[in-house]
């Protein structure tokens, strides 16, 4: 049985001076007796909570655009997937064939004679040599078909240019750059310029001027062999050669199409001789 004392002094604090309950303190007592623990500390309430749910809902972002990435990376186009098998292609068919590329190369002792090769296939010989034989010729008809081809010369290089301009294809990597008389543009590699000039005047020739039939076999020739001495020597790509082979061709006819007159031709010839 408790003491009296003890008694009083219970009731005492449990009253005021008037003998009223605290009714406020009985109420905040009473609250924060019914309220559960975690209503009283909330986790979410916390900045360190806060921080780490916005930690952890990052990730999910990224789980949520991940498998749309791995898809598209997983699943390409059936377009990309042959291109990058025709380049791989390209490159690896390249490579074997640029035999004299290098002076040790296997076949390096017939680098020279390719350079050579090379060389009848530039442009500046075949321009120098169709204004020389237009100085000289006497002859209307002859005329003709000179400043013909001189416009087809110069237009393969204009042509060629501008798609090398465009497609910055840089020549391959076993190339060494000591070609005849290059310019600027002539570090790029798609299309071969000598595969565009070769296949031009070739076609051209056969078709416009009358040759035997073992020069007509050498012109044919000749075509071939300058195209794939740019694979040999490392110079281009099998790609580059065989687009610029096509090209050349086109070129003609374009060159075919827009003939120059005989009239236009006197025209150009008497501002020539002036």
């Amino acid at each position: 049985m408790p003491s009296p004392r003890v008694t009083r002094a219970a009731n005492a604090s449990s009253t005021n001076p008037n003998g009223r309950l605290e009714f406020m303190s009985l109420l905040t007592n009473r609250t924060s007796a019914s309220e559960p623990a975690t209503a009283r500390h909330r986790p979410s309430d916390s900045p360190v909570h806060r921080k780490d749910s916005n930690s952890s809902s990052a990730p999910l972002q990224q789980q949520q655009l991940l498998p749309e990435e791995d898809c598209m990376k997983l699943n390409p186009s059936f377009l990309g997937i042959a291109l990058r098998s025709l380049l791989a292609v390209d490159l690896w068919l390249s490579k074997k064939i640029g035999v004299c590329a290098r002076d040790r190369s296997s076949w390096g002792s017939a680098r020279p004679m390719m350079k050579l090769v090379e060389i009848t296939g530039h442009g500046i010989p075949w321009i120098v040599g169709t204004l020389y034989c237009l100085y000289k010729s006497d002859s209307a008809a002859g005329r003709e078909v000179i400043l013909n081809l001189l416009f087809a010369l110069l237009l393969d290089i204009v042509l060629v240019g501008i798609v090398k301009g465009i497609v910055k294809r840089r020549r391959p990597p076993h190339n060494r750059m000591d070609m005849f008389a290059t310019f600027s543009v002539d570090k790029y590699s798609f299309p071969s310029g000598h595969a565009t000039r070769a296949a031009m005047v070739s076609r051209f020739m056969l078709n416009h001027l009358v040759l035997a039939v073992p020069v007509r076999v050498l012109v044919m020739l000749w075509a071939v062999v300058v195209s794939l001495s740019r694979v040999m020597l490392g110079r281009h790509n099998v790609t580059d050669v065989a687009f610029g082979f096509f090209m050349g061709h086109m070129q003609y006819s374009l060159v075919d199409y827009f003939w120059l007159s005989p009239n236009t031709v006197a025209a150009l010839f008497r501002m020539w001789s002036r």
